[in-house]
């Protein structure tokens, strides 16, 4: 038997289409037939369990099929019982099926695996009922199923435990790049999501919603069919609790940094890490939506980290005159407005004016050179640099539109080393070149 892995799916959804993929880079059909034991066992061929599976279902279906019509037509005019001529004959044989995969489910630890072969259950239910054999063969697949939920749901149950239990001690505190643990999470639940949704009529998009469907980015809400009350229902349910789970893991994880900005930087990478995996993988729902807001909002913390670190000064004084301004109430000279020295100290003002015309060119450098070192997906850090350079323009032209409101009636000398915000948007647009 081939080991596969129990976080990704690969090609393992071959085994959907008939498609066998085995180590030696034999494919053995897309009509969804059995494996040939004699000729694999002489070639040294391995497959993955799952696969096993659905060989011996097919040969089971196939003979079951065959069997069913003969007794019917043997035994019909001596009106002897067709089910219980037929399950004397294979009685012996489903119960081997069914002990053998009890036997293998006992130390299956292989979520994706388990909802594969659910998912063939299903198809060969369809099969058995097409062939109207489903009086015989439906009780021994409800058997089955009855088999491989309840084990889903323990292993599912076992990846949750392992999450909330899991810590910087148990998988390793890494440095503020992507943690392993992220991509295991991203694969595992793409590849579930994928295998919940495979044989669905529209490929357009794969919704991870409460419905875990796929749908068409035009489809309503009421269009979505519900696995409420479902097994399916309880596997989207474990999903849900996967992502809170998760988030808290890579909250814990981002503790062990020493400063709030390598955990912000922490955070944004695992995040980033994920939504694009769901991205390559063409998932999209509620899971994903969920990683995105979280996204947004660490790289708005970045950004005002970054920022502080070289132009705190500037930054704080806009900050705290704008709230100032917003509920002066003093008194008010003949042209309308309070006095320069009523709202602001000039001195402060000339002192980050001049400050911020001999050190800016020099900050956006800094800037620029600490995203690269930060941030392992390029485009996402050049995203990110555009964001904070962008927010530097929008700070340093509210600390000018301070200096006009306060300085309307005639603007102070040190006006004159104001730097232009059209030059400071030729140095942004520079350095986002590559956006």
């Amino acid at each position: 038997k081939k080991k596969g892995d129990p976080f990704t799916i690969g090609d393992r959804s071959k085994v959907l289409d008939g498609a066998i993929s085995s180590e030696s880079g034999g494919d053995l059909s897309a009509t969804s037939s059995p494996i040939n034991a004699h000729m694999s066992l002489m070639s040294g061929d391995k497959f993955s369990y799952e696969m096993i599976f659905r060989s011996i279902m097919s040969h089971l279906l196939d003979a079951a099929t065959n069997e069913y019509i003969f007794t019917r037509q043997l035994f019909k005019e001596y009106a002897i019982g067709e089910n219980d001529c037929w399950n004397s004959i294979f009685g012996k044989t489903l119960s081997l099926i069914l002990e053998t995969l009890e036997n293998y489910l006992f130390n299956c630890h292989d979520a994706i695996a388990i909802l594969l072969m659910i998912k063939l259950t299903h198809y060969y239910k369809r099969l058995a009922k097409a062939r109207r054999i489903d009086s015989v063969m439906e009780p021994f697949l409800d058997r089955v199923t009855s088999l491989l939920w309840p084990r889903l749901k323990t292993v599912m149950d076992a990846h949750l435990r392992s999450i909330r239990l899991a810590g910087p001690k148990k998988v390793g505190a890494g440095d503020i790049h992507s943690h392993l643990v992220s991509r295991r999470y991203a694969e595992f639940t793409c590849s579930i999501l994928l295998i919940l949704n495979r044989g669905k009529k529209s490929p357009a998009e794969v919704d991870g919603t409460r419905s875990g469907v796929v749908k068409t980015s035009a489809a309503s809400e009421s269009d979505k069919p519900s696995y409420r009350g479902s097994a399916g229902d309880m596997l989207v349910g474990d999903l849900d609790m996967m992502v809170e789970e998760m988030i808290l893991l890579l909250k814990r994880l981002a503790d062990v940094q020493t400063t709030n900005k390598k955990r912000i930087i922490f955070m944004v990478n695992n995040l980033d890490s994920i939504i694009n995996i769901f991205k390559e993988r063409r998932v999209n729902g509620k899971e994903l939506n969920r990683f995105t807001e979280l996204l947004v909002q660490q790289r708005e913390l970045f950004v005002e980290e970054e920022l502080l670190q070289t132009f705190s000064k500037m930054i704080a004084f806009v900050t705290q005159t704008e709230a100032h301004m917003s509920g002066i109430s003093a008194p008010r000279g003949s042209r309308g407005v309070a006095a320069p020295a009523d709202v602001v100290n000039p001195d402060v003002v000339e002192s980050l004016v001049q400050d911020f015309a001999s050190s800016w060119k020099t900050g956006i450098e800094q800037i620029n050179m600490n995203v690269l070192s930060y941030f392992s997906n390029f485009r996402s850090g050049m995203e990110l640099l555009k964001q904070t350079l962008t927010q530097l323009l929008l700070y340093y032209t509210r600390f000018q539109d301070i200096i006009r409101k306060v300085w309307r009636g005639k603007p102070p000398s040190f006006c004159k080393d104001l730097v232009s915000t059209a030059v400071i948007l030729a140095e942004i647009k520079k350095h986002a070149l590559s956006i």
